[in-house]
């Protein structure tokens, strides 16, 4: 293939192997293609499942798929960007013509994911090709991508801080107004105060949530969680369904969302929640993570219990509204941001993750 320049990306050279932080090459891009420089990169939890084989993609790879930056170049037919153009990633493009896409369904595109198989790279070192664990590789001083992966980056954002509404922010944001559709007055839980969490925090305050409960395992976080937004903090236990009941006139939250991907936090979840309330799980957990109920209860409770994809977002309707949020300061962006790293931190912040530790860690370039 082509190569303009050698860049520095993190890679995943095999499920389960160190992330190795090392020189790539990248192609020019092709038609309908777009390169970007970035400008910071938020380390997510899903990166993390890309790289231990809870979510399989095709190895090894650029991992890193919230990102924004500065248009480079682009290739033939993309008329709508040009160089120097402020951007923002987007990991999950829609095709506009599968089923779902015909049922306004973006979110659930049959498609999203089919560039993650594409070659978009390769190693300086040893010449191995590489792909892009989810369609944009942000885990790089420098991308390139489908023009589908773009957006345009919305006016009054700092483009470092503009890199989380391509998943944590748009994911929690959407967990909310979209997926359990919270209304002024309810009461909401929130499962894990990370970036996803920190940003649903957020989210359930400005949709008008009377009382906003925060669980984590740490109770290190709580100051971030009320900060977000959480009138109560509870450190995870055996006994948290029964404190929040006892926070809500025994009666259970309106609203519970589930941002762990944990068998036992998704049943805790889901205990939480009123007789016909709404359990939303965003969490990301593995085939292993059995979760079970009995009939009766189904019936008994009338709960619904529902996942979430990517915030059952569409990314070119909803970062307009979410930048209004921004510019108004009903959602601060860089209160997600616990740590701020370079590329070599990468590894680091896999770590802290797995100890839940931090709300989001951000590569700034």
């Amino acid at each position: 293939m082509a190569v303009r320049t050698a860049v520095r990306a993190a890679v995943v050279p095999a499920t389960g192997a160190p992330l190795e932080i090392t020189g790539i090459e990248l192609p020019e891009p092709g038609p309908g293609q777009v390169r970007v420089r970035l400008a910071a990169a938020g380390v997510c939890h899903s990166d993390l499942s890309l790289s231990n084989g809870t979510m399989r993609v095709p190895l090894p790879a650029v991992l890193g798929h919230e990102g924004a930056g500065t248009v480079v170049s682009v290739g033939e037919g993309v008329t709508h960007l040009a160089a120097g153009d402020a951007v923002v990633l987007n990991w999950a493009p829609s095709c506009g013509a599968c089923h779902a896409c015909s049922l306004g369904e973006v979110w659930l595109c049959a498609d999203a994911l089919t560039g993650a198989a594409n070659i978009h790279a390769r190693r300086v070192d040893d010449g191995t090709d590489l792909h892009p664990g989810l369609n944009v590789a942000a885990f790089a001083e420098e991308t390139v991508v489908d023009a589908g992966c773009v957006l345009p980056c919305p006016d009054g954002i700092p483009l470092a801080d503009a890199a989380l509404l391509g998943c944590a922010v748009l994911t929690g944001y959407g967990a909310v107004h979209h997926s359990a559709k919270v209304r002024e007055g309810e009461t909401v839980a929130v499962f894990g105060v990370g970036g996803v969490g920190l940003a649903t925090l957020q989210a359930a305050r400005i949709a008008g949530a009377s009382k906003i409960v925060a669980v984590d395992v740490s109770p290190e976080k709580e100051e971030l969680a009320r900060a977000a937004g959480a009138t109560d903090y509870l450190v995870a236990s055996d006994t948290t369904a029964r404190e929040i009941r006892a926070l809500t006139a025994k009666q259970g939250v309106d609203v519970a969302v589930e941002c762990v991907g944990r068998a036992v936090t998704i049943r805790t979840a889901w205990e939480s929640t009123r007789r016909g309330g709404r359990t939303t799980v965003v969490g990301i957990g593995g085939k292993d993570q059995q979760v079970t109920f009995n009939a009766l209860e189904i019936f008994h409770w009338g709960r619904t219990l529902s996942g979430c994809v990517y915030g059952n977002a569409d990314p070119a309707r909803d970062l307009p509204v979410l930048a209004e949020h921004v510019r108004a300061g009903r959602m601060d962006l860089g209160a997600l941001v616990t740590e701020r790293i370079a590329l070599d931190g990468i590894p680091a912040a896999f770590e802290n993750m797995l100890a839940g530790k931090g709300g989001r860690a951000l590569v700034v370039f």
